[in-house]
């Protein structure tokens, strides 16, 4: 039985399925919950298994702890409550350390057999071997030999932008690119260039800052 939509409470057929945050959506449902812009599974952020564009995602925020005299006098009463701990544990403690082991006739034997093992130990060690030559063998002469530094790899030109189409938009919200292969604009800015890739992309150029890339198609409008 294929399952509902979680946009539009409408059947999923396998050929338009999108399995996403748990869900299933149609492709063209699945889009953001505030602007309601189109997604893909490369674009978009979830939050509580919801789709989010990257201008609309929600953002996390942080309580501080300020303080106050209650907890300034709570931090100070823990630490005094851990000197006192030390110190206890310090005075139960004085006096086991270490017991003295007496230097009887028997451990100066074992002391003295032990002195005796470890200066035969360094003799073995440091006595050099001296290999056995059974003849005279001519040294290897010299070898010159030349290095030729790996030449440097070319660099190809950047991809030539799409030829221009003459089609000029206005930018109707700010917009942040979340990719590399994206523009950034603000409200306002003058698109031109523009080429429609899919329903919901485009590629174009920001005419004030000269800069090109794909951008949403619903935060433009035409001129």
């Amino acid at each position: 039985m294929n399952p509902l939509c979680s946009r539009c409470n409408l059947v999923v057929y396998p050929t338009e399925k999108v399995n996403c945050l748990d869900k299933y959506w149609h492709k063209g449902c699945f889009s953001c919950e505030v602007c309601k812009m189109t997604l893909n599974m490369k674009n978009y952020k979830g939050f509580e298994k919801r789709p989010y564009c990257n201008a609309h995602y929600p953002k996390s925020s942080f309580t501080c702890v300020t303080d106050t005299p209650e907890n300034l006098r709570l931090k100070q009463q823990s630490k005094i409550q851990s000197q006192v701990l030390y110190r206890e544990d310090f005075e139960k403690n004085k006096g086991k350390g270490f017991s003295v082991v007496a230097d009887t006739p028997e451990m100066q034997r074992i002391k003295k057999t032990q002195d005796q093992i470890s200066n035969v130990s360094v003799t073995k060690t440091s006595t050099p071997f001296t290999p056995l030559v059974c003849g005279y063998q001519q040294p290897a002469a010299p070898q010159n030999y030349h290095y030729d530094p790996a030449p440097e790899p070319v660099r190809q030109a950047a991809a030539a932008p799409p030829p221009s189409a003459g089609k000029r938009y206005r930018a109707v919200y700010d917009y942040s690119a979340a990719d590399e292969d994206e523009v950034s604009f603000m409200d306002g800015d003058v698109i031109v260039d523009v080429q429609q890739i899919d329903e919901g992309w485009m590629y174009g150029r920001v005419e004030r800052t000269g800069q090109q890339g794909m951008l949403p198609a619903n935060y433009v409008e035409a001129i």
